[in-house]
């Protein structure tokens, strides 16, 4: 009804992702919507991970829609200037990977967008690249992953330094750094992962969200409306060079 600017929610992803398309629509040129997660790198920023588990049989059109999508969104939302944008593959070479991402390399290569190449995981958190754009499947598994070995890292950290006196000091004397990077893994400080592809700004938080993480989900969503991220990707997936060949038959 135009009532609000942004819809905020920590339910059931598929009901949030359903919901939306159903009440907003996906954007023009947009055949399939991703989530969008935003993962910390070992430089102190950040990456978008896209599409993270909405789309599980992914097609190459639907990758390069991604890189659009989610080069905007780095831009406007996560104040990225000129993000660098890469496909997750198991090598760096253009020849490397499945089917589907030996022909989505070509595709990504004539987007307006910073394509840097093929991005292996372990690039995920180096910094390397801005955005990473996958299949649902393999992001749903990076996802995964990273969440869980953050809290097997922290629990063998700690298991490490409570087994003897001196470890224990030195525990001591180094908790505000351990607080510092607990916060630096702890995804609600993150707010939510932007749903993209859909005709308007829908952030879904994390199922098991505190008050912190549904602020932050709240911020995420303030700055994707308040930097246009919508707008400008109608007019970015608009101005593509061959759009249609992007288009599903």
């Amino acid at each position: 009804e135009g009532l609000c600017d942004a819809f905020v929610s920590a339910g059931s992803t598929g009901a949030v992702m359903a919901a939306g398309l159903i009440t907003l629509g996906r954007l023009p040129g947009v055949d399939r919507a991703g989530i969008g997660t935003i993962l910390p790198t070992a430089k102190g920023g950040q990456v978008l991970v896209l599409d993270s588990g909405a789309n599980m049989d992914a097609r190459p059109q639907h990758l390069a829609q991604y890189a659009i999508l989610g080069s905007v969104y780095a831009e406007v939302a996560m104040g990225i200037d000129h993000p660098r944008v890469g496909l997750l593959n198991v090598g760096a070479e253009e020849a490397k990977g499945n089917e589907l991402t030996r022909e989505a390399f070509p595709l990504l290569q004539t987007l307006p967008v910073n394509f840097q190449g093929n991005a292996e995981a372990n690039q995920i958190h180096s910094g390397e690249f801005d955005v990473v754009v996958c299949d649902g499947f393999a992001g749903n598994v990076v996802l995964k992953h990273t969440e869980g070995l953050a809290r097997a890292l922290m629990s063998m950290i700690k298991a490490e330094l409570m087994k003897g006196p001196v470890t224990t000091l030195g525990a001591l004397l180094a908790s505000g750094a351990f607080r510092r990077l607990q916060k630096t893994l702890d995804p609600q400080e993150y707010g939510g992962a932007p749903m993209l592809g859909i005709n308007g700004v829908v952030v879904k938080c994390h199922g098991n969200s505190m008050a912190k993480g549904v602020f932050n989900g709240l911020q995420v969503a303030a700055r994707a409306v308040a930097g246009g991220a919508i707008p400008e990707m109608q007019r970015r997936l608009g101005t593509m060079v061959g759009l249609a060949a992007l288009n599903e038959e």
